[in-house]
C-alpha cells in the first residue's frame, strides 16, 4: 500500500497509495489543462475529460512502454477503475436530483414525440450497422441492445451545459430539448437494465424476467418507502434551518446501499443511486446534498472514469480502410438518425426547418450514459476493444460538432408578438393594465399588495397581475417555471405557499383583477433574462421589483442579498417594458396603517423627463381610488438657477442638439402636466403643487418639509435628464438604479418612513405625434418608434457637473 521512502531505496511507483496520487495528479493537470485550451470552442466537460484520456493512454503517450509500465501499470487500473466507480456512483445521484421529474407532467406531446423519434430511428439503423462491425462470435442480440441504446442516447447533463453555454435554457427550443432529453435518458437507462438483465441471464428467461421484476420492485419501493422517509426527514428541519448531520449521513449511506441492491440483483450498481436521486424533492435537502458531493465529484473522481474510457481506446486500432469506413458510418448514421427523426417530427409541429435540424443537432449530446453503456458492455465482453474505440470517437467527435453547428444552423426568430402597451403612460385607462410584480420572499408581499390595491382596478379599468416568486437555482440543471393555481387550498408553511395565499386574499376583495403566481427558479446572474422574458411574453407595461434594501424598525437601511441588487440593475438595462423599484418604507407594522389596504397620501416629485412622466401617469391612475390623497409637487427651476448647464468644450452642433433636446422635453413636461391638470380639475382629493427652486440644496429641503405626510413617494429614476436642481445628489449616491431622488429618498439620512416607488419609462417604443397625456387614455400613441439608447444619456453627458455655491430662499406656489 505504502512505500517506506526514497530514501529506503523503495520506489513509490511500486506502491498503491503514491502511486495513485501521482495518476490522480497528472490526470487533473491533463483535463483542467485541455479544458483550459477547449474553453473558447465552448466544449463540455466531458470533451477534454475523455480527450485527456486518449492522450495518456495506448492511442498517443502510451505508444512509450517506460511512461506506461511507470505511471499506469496493468495493476494499477482495477484501483483506479475502483475510484472511479465510487465516483460515478455519487455523480448518478447527483443526475438524478439535478432531473426534475415535475417537467414529465407538463411536458406535451411535441417532447414526447422528439424524444421517441429520436430513439427510435436511431435504434433502427443500428440494427444495420450491427452487421458490419460486429465481426467477432460476440451474441449478436446483446451487442445489437447495447449498441442501439449507445447510439440512441442523449445526454441529458451535457445537454444542460451545452444549452447553457449557447444561451438557449430559457429559450422555447431549449425547453424542448430538455424536456426530450429527461424522457431520453429515463428510456436509457431502462433499456440499460433490460440489456444487462438479458446479458447476465443469457438464453435464462426466466432469469432475466426475475431481474427485470426485481428492478420495477425497486422503483416502487423507493417511491412508496424511500421518499415517505426522506419528506419526514425534511419536515423535522425548520425551514432556514440546516439539515442536521445525522439525517445527511443516513442519506449517504443510502446511496451506496442502494448500490449494493441493483448491483445484487444483477441489473448495475450504477442503476440504484440514479433512482435514489430521482425520489429526492426539490427543495433545500437536494441544494444541501449537492453541494456537499458536487465539488469532489466533478473535480476529481468524475473526470478518473472518464480517463479511464479513454485509457481503454486505443485508436491506433483502427488501421485499414475498412475500419475507416465504419467508423465513419457509425458517425453519420448516428448523427443523422436523431436529426432526421427529430427534423420530421418537428416539422409535423409546425417548427420552423432551421429549428427543427437544431434540435436535432442538440439531440445528439453524447458523455456520461453513452460511457457507462460502452463500459458495462465491455465489461461483459459484448463490444471489444474495437468497436468500444469506434464508439468512443463518435461521441466525442459528435459532441464537439454541436456548438459550432448550432450556432451556425440557429437563426432565432422573434417568437414574441409586437405590442404597444409597453409603459403606462401609453395605456388607456379603459384598457387593461398588465403588472409583473417580483419578490423574493414573503416579506415584501404586504407592500406589493398595497400598492396592487392602490392601484384601483375595477371592471372599466381591469388589470392583469402576474406574482413571480424568484428562488435561486439549486440543486437543479435548469431553469424552472412553475405556474401555480392559486385558487387551490395551501395549509403548508412555505414561502411559496404563503405567498399564492396572499394574493388569493387579494383576488377575492376585489374586482376588475385577475392574478396568476408563477415560481421561477433560476441563477442569479441571468434571473433578469426570465424575468424580462416572461414579462415580454405577458406583455406586461410595468415591472415592480423589490429593493434590496428592507428599513428596520429604527429606521435604518439593512441590505438583504447584495445579489438582488445586480438583478434589479440587469432588469432596468433589460427590460422590455417600464420598471419600477419599490422601496418598503417599514409601515407593515406601523398601526397608523394596519386598518388600510392602500397607500391613502400619495406624493409625486415631477423634475421633468419620461421617467417622470410614467411616475405621473401611474399617479394619476392610482388618484382614482377614492381612499386616496395624491398630491403633486412639480419642481420649476427659478431665476437664480444656474444658466451654463452646457460644457463649453462641445462643439456648437452638439450644444444646439442638447438645447434642442432640451426643450422637446419641457414641451412634453409642460403637456403631460397640462393634461393632467385637466383632468382633475374638479377633484378634492388631488393637489397639484409647483415648487420654484434653484439648486440641490432648495430641492433637498422642499421634499424634507413633506416627508411626515405621505406613505407612497412616486419619482421618475431620471436617467439622462440630470436636472440642474438635483445637480451634486448623486456624488453621494448609493444605489444609482434609484436615481438622485429615489436614492435620497430612500436613504438612512431621510426620516420618512414612507414607501418609495422609483419608476423607470420603456423608451424603445415611443408615440410619433409625442408622449403627452391625453384626457382619454394619459397618452396612447399610434405609431411606434424604435429610439437609440443613447438619447436617455445625451443630456447628462453635457450637463455641467457644479453646484450653486449659494442657498437661496424656497419660493412657493399652489394652484387648485
Amino acid at each position: 500500500m505504502s512505500s517506506n521512502g526514497l530514501l529506503a531505496g523503495e520506489s513509490p511507483f511500486n506502491y498503491v497509495i503514491p502511486l495513485f496520487i501521482i495518476q490522480l495528479t497528472i490526470i487533473v493537470i491533463t483535463t483542467r489543462t485541455l479544458g483550459f485550451l477547449l474553453k473558447p470552442l465552448r466544449q463540455p466537460p466531458v470533451i477534454y475529460d475523455i480527450l485527456g484520456g486518449v492522450l495518456l493512454g495506448p492511442s498517443v503517450m502510451g505508444q512509450s512502454q517506460a511512461y506506461a509500465s511507470l505511471f499506469f501499470p496493468l495493476w494499477s487500473v482495477s484501483v483506479l477503475e475502483t475510484v472511479a466507480n465510487l465516483g460515478l456512483v455519487l455523480f448518478l445521484f447527483i443526475v438524478g436530483v439535478e432531473m426534475d421529474l415535475s417537467m414529465l407532467w407538463g411536458i406535451g406531446r411535441k417532447s414526447m414525440a422528439v424524444a421517441f423519434s429520436g430513439m427510435i430511428l436511431p435504434f433502427l439503423i443500428s440494427t444495420v450497422i450491427s452487421f458490419f462491425i460486429n465481426y467477432t462470435d460476440i451474441h449478436q442480440g446483446s451487442f445489437l441492445l447495447f449498441l442501439g441504446i449507445a447510439l440512441s442516447v442523449t445526454a441529458f447533463p451535457v445537454l444542460a451545459r451545452l444549452l447553457t453555454e449557447l444561451k438557449l435554457l430559457n429559450t422555447d427550443l431549449g425547453r424542448i430539448a430538455m424536456s426530450s432529453a429527461v424522457i431520453n435518458d429515463l428510456m436509457a437507462w431502462v433499456l440499460l437494465a433490460l440489456a444487462i438483465a438479458l446479458t447476465n441471464s443469457k438464453s435464462q428467461i426466466f432469469a432475466s424476467l426475475w431481474v427485470i421484476l426485481s428492478g420495477v420492485f425497486y422503483v416502487f419501493f423507493c417511491i412508496f418507502v424511500v421518499r415517505p422517509i426522506i419528506m419526514w426527514i425534511i419536515r423535522q428541519t425548520l425551514e432556514g434551518e440546516t439539515i442536521d448531520e445525522i439525517y445527511l449521513s443516513f442519506i449517504i449511506a443510502s446511496i451506496f446501499i442502494s448500490s449494493i441492491i441493483t448491483d445484487s440483483v444483477g441489473i448495475n450498481a450504477f442503476f440504484g443511486p440514479f433512482v435514489f436521486g430521482l425520489v429526492i424533492p426539490n427543495g433545500s435537502l437536494g441544494a444541501l446534498l449537492i453541494e456537499r458531493l458536487e465539488d469532489i465529484v466533478h473535480g476529481m473522481l468524475l473526470p478518473i472514469f472518464f480517463v479511464i474510457s479513454g485509457l481503454r481506446t486505443n485508436v491506433l486500432l483502427i488501421t485499414n480502410f475498412w475500419m475507416a469506413g465504419v467508423l465513419i458510418l457509425v458517425i453519420s448514421a448516428a448523427c443523422a438518425g436523431k436529426v432526421l427523426g427529430t427534423l420530421l417530427i418537428a416539422r409535423f409541429y409546425g417548427m420552423p426547418v432551421r429549428e427543427g435540424l437544431s434540435l436535432g443537432v442538440l439531440m445528439n449530446a453524447k458523455g456520461l450514459v453513452e460511457m457507462i453503456i460502452l463500459n458495462v458492455g465491455r465489461n461483459q465482453k459484448v463490444i471489444d476493444d474495437q468497436s468500444f474505440a469506434i464508439i468512443v470517437l463518435m461521441a466525442v467527435i459528435v459532441t464537439s460538432s454541436i456548438t459550432p453547428l448550432v450556432t451556425i444552423i440557429y437563426r432565432p426568430a422573434r417568437l414574441s408578438l409586437p405590442y404597444k402597451r409597453r409603459t403606462i403612460q401609453h395605456t388607456k385607462s379603459d384598457k387593461e393594465l398588465r403588472m409583473l410584480v417580483c419578490m423574493h420572499n414573503e416579506d415584501s408581499v404586504p407592500t406589493i399588495l398595497r400598492l396592487l390595491e392602490s392601484s384601483h382596478p375595477t371592471r372599466r379599468s381591469p388589470m392583469s397581475v402576474y406574482a413571480l416568486h424568484l428562488v435561486e437555482l439549486t440543486g437543479r440543471a435548469s431553469t424552472m417555471l412553475i405556474t401555480h393555481n392559486i385558487r387551490t387550498n395551501r395549509s403548508t408553511k412555505s414561502k411559496t405557499d404563503q405567498i399564492i395565499n396572499a394574493f388569493e386574499n387579494y383576488r377575492q376583495k376585489l374586482v376588475g383583477v385577475s392574478v396568476q403566481v408563477l415560481t421561477v427558479a433560476s441563477p442569479y446572474p441571468t434571473m433578469h433574462e426570465d424575468i424580462c422574458g416572461l414579462a415580454e411574453e405577458k406583455r406586461a407595461a410595468l415591472i415592480v421589483l423589490p429593493f434590496h434594501k428592507q428599513k428596520t424598525v429604527d429606521g435604518r437601511m439593512e441590505a438583504r442579498n447584495p445579489a438582488f441588487q445586480t438583478i434589479n440593475t440587469n432588469v432596468l438595462m433589460n427590460s422590455p417594458c417600464s420598471v419600477g423599484i419599490l422601496v418598503d418604507g417599514g409601515q407593515s407594522g406601523d398601526n397608523r396603517h394596519s386598518e388600510s389596504r392602500v397607500f391613502q397620501n400619495v406624493g409625486v416629485l415631477f423634475f421633468g423627463g419620461a421617467d417622470d412622466r410614467e411616475g405621473l401617469a401611474y399617479a394619476s391612475r392610482m388618484s382614482q381610488h377614492p381612499g386616496i390623497s395624491l398630491t403633486v409637487v412639480r419642481f420649476v427651476e427659478g431665476e437664480h438657477v444656474l444658466e451654463n448647464v452646457v460644457d463649453p468644450e462641445k462643439e456648437e452642433m452638439d450644444m444646439l442638439s442638447v438645447f434642442t433636446e432640451r426643450d422637446k422635453e419641457k414641451q412634453l413636461d409642460n403637456e403631460c402636466i397640462n393634461v393632467f391638470r385637466h383632468r382633475h380639475l374638479s377633484d378634492e382629493s388631488v393637489l397639484y403643487i409647483e415648487k420654484v427652486v434653484n439648486n440641490a440644496e432648495e430641492t433637498v429641503e422642499v421634499v424634507r418639509g413633506m416627508d411626515s405626510n405621505h406613505d407612497l413617494f412616486i419619482v421618475g429614476r431620471g436617467q439622462g435628464m440630470l436636472s440642474p436642481l438635483t445637480v451634486g445628489l448623486t456624488d453621494w449616491s448609493d444605489c444609482p438604479e434609484l436615481g438622485a431622488m429615489g436614492d435620497l429618498l430612500a436613504s438612512i439620512d431621510f426620516a420618512a418612513m414612507a414607501s418609495v416607488l422609483v419608476v423607470q419609462q420603456y423608451l424603445g417604443v415611443m408615440s410619433m405625434e409625442g408622449t403627452a397625456m391625453t384626457p382619454d387614455s394619459l397618452g396612447d400613441g399610434s405609431e411606434q418608434l424604435m429610439l437609440n439608447d443613447a438619447r436617455r444619456g445625451l443630456v447628462s453627458q453635457t450637463l455641467h457637473q457644479n453646484r450653486s455655491p449659494a442657498s437661496i430662499a424656497v419660493r412657493s406656489g399652489m394652484i387648485v
